[in-house]
């Protein structure tokens, strides 16, 4: 049997008791570039076991406060349809629990609309990091193609706010051109600190259900060279922590929906490791803005070896 998959090796809480849920979902079906992105999650986790406990932004010990589990993976079966797997992720989804964070680790990015749906179903806004816009209505045949998850949530009426966009097809251009439903922050524009900051000011006045959708390759590649489809350009490190920190520092904002996708694990490993740090600053900073920092220390972290 498997080992059931941890985060900093600690023991999963009870799903039904827990503040932070991450559900691993190694899809690989549609990757027209780079492949290994099913092996993300694992390898994701993996690398957690060598952070420390601590957190230094936030200046606390999360899991001391504040319990979390790693779900069981959705993974695709054998002569299963993409329609028939996209369901029934959007089942499985469906029945988490709606207080707790939710952090799905993709696997590519083709798995958002379906958990966004499930989680969001009454609408929102997608904060939506990446390389690319992602807004073909198809590609290859298939709605369900890593290309086009922007398509399908917009089509459903989410508003979307794409950041880091360095790579798009002309039809995608005008789509972003004739809809007031679509912000686009360009990759080029934000390298410029004025630009950037009227970004974190727009996040800063965002309010209701928000969505957080990272593809990996949204960062600089001389970062995270482990990506399915890198491009020249993209965030810094701490572009993308001012980012996580503008919406979770917004009291008028109800973030509880993370994905972390398209990591391609790669030998240097510091694409994982990357990825590992920015799920615990995810559930630091949203921790501590919840006021977890406050509650008894009953978490995941009590009782274990810290040495």
């Amino acid at each position: 049997m498997k080992r059931a998959m941890q985060f900093l090796s600690l023991p999963n809480a009870a799903p039904a008791e827990a503040d932070v849920l991450i559900l691993p979902v190694p899809h690989e079906q549609t990757v027209t570039y780079k492949a290994g992105t099913a092996n993300g999650p694992e390898a994701i986790l993996a690398a957690s076991e060598q952070l420390e406990f601590f957190e230094e932004d936030m200046a606390w010990c999360p899991l001391q406060q504040m319990k979390l589990a790693v779900l069981p993976a959705v993974e695709a079966v054998a002569n299963e349809s993409e329609e028939v797997f996209h369901r029934r992720l959007f089942e499985t989804v469906e029945q988490l629990s709606s207080d707790a964070l939710l952090i799905a680790l993709g696997g590519e990015h083709s798995i958002t609309p379906e958990m966004l749906f499930a989680r969001l179903p009454a609408g929102g806004t997608v904060v939506h990091v990446d390389a690319h816009a992602d807004l073909r209505p198809r590609y290859q045949g298939s709605i369900y193609n890593h290309a086009c998850p922007m398509h399908r949530i917009r089509a459903r009426g989410y508003r979307l706010i794409q950041v880091g966009i360095r790579s798009l097809h002309a039809n995608e251009a005008a789509q972003i051109e004739s809809d007031d439903g679509i912000t686009v922050w360009f990759d080029r524009a934000l390298q410029r600190p004025g630009v950037w900051q009227q970004l974190l000011e727009q996040l800063a006045c965002l309010s209701g259900p928000v969505w957080l959708s990272i593809d990996m390759d949204g960062f600089d590649p001389a970062l995270i060279a482990g990506v399915g489809t890198p491009q020249p350009g993209g965030l810094s490190w701490h572009q993308g922590l001012d980012l996580l920190q503008a919406l979770t520092t917004n009291r008028a904002v109800d973030l509880r929906n993370i994905d972390i996708v398209e990591l391609v694990p790669e030998p240097s490993r510091v694409s994982e490791m990357m990825a590992a740090k920015l799920v615990q600053k995810c559930i630091s900073y949203w921790g501590k803005s919840q006021g977890f920092a406050q509650r008894p220390a009953q978490g995941s972290q009590i009782g274990a070896d810290d040495e």
